[in-house]
């Protein structure tokens, strides 16, 4: 991020960039593939700028993976949203969501999950908790809406079909997993409406 000489640095503007460029290296080549010095260079900044803005590599980490979930969460909530009151056509909605990230070339799975399962410990898995538990109140809140008998029950077990799908299509090479996960996910909200005797 080379600045002209009398040019005035903004700080947002750098914090920005230094975040769209570390979130793109941490997903391509994992959080532990790149060092801080390789990073500030890659992105033209140094070192103090860096701990300036997040304070370590961690800092960045966390700062990364917080504002990754925020947009994943935010973009699939509003695919739910836009496709109406009908719970089955929200789901629809997610998974169709899902495919389209799932065909894009650099696709290479759940950046937060793949953080937790590099790292074992926060700020890794404290994001990844608070992203599936998003994702959870997402998929709940469908089965609640579809008349589920247990919409938690439902919604944990959606969620496992989202999570399960995104990891197939990563490691499997997949090219059907949404659509066979939103089979899957349609045929267990059908069955889930029918309260046990």
């Amino acid at each position: 991020m080379p600045v002209a000489k009398g040019a005035q640095l903004d700080p947002a503007q750098t914090r920005a960039a230094l975040l769209a460029a570390a979130t793109r290296l941490f997903y391509e080549r994992g959080l532990d593939g790149i060092g801080v010095a390789e990073l500030c260079a890659a992105v033209g900044a140094s070192k103090e700028t860096l701990y300036r803005h997040f304070g370590s590599k961690e800092g960045l980490v966390r700062a990364v993976l917080e504002q990754r979930s925020d947009r994943v969460s935010a973009w699939l909530a509003e695919a739910a949203l836009a496709a109406g009151d009908d719970p089955f056509a929200r789901l629809d909605a997610v998974f169709t969501a899902l495919g389209r990230w799932y065909d894009e070339p650099d696709f290479r799975g759940c950046a937060i999950l793949n953080a937790a399962a590099q790292r074992h410990e926060d700020p890794a898995r404290a994001v990844a908790a608070r992203h599936l538990d998003r994702r959870l109140q997402l998929l709940t809140g469908i089965a609640i809406d579809a008349g589920a008998a247990n919409p938690p029950e439902t919604g944990r077990q959606l969620l496992m079909l989202v999570a399960g799908a995104t990891a197939v299509a990563d490691h499997h090479s997949e090219p059907a997993a949404a659509e066979s996960a939103r089979q899957a996910a349609r045929v267990l909200l059908s069955s889930a409406r029918t309260a046990p005797s």
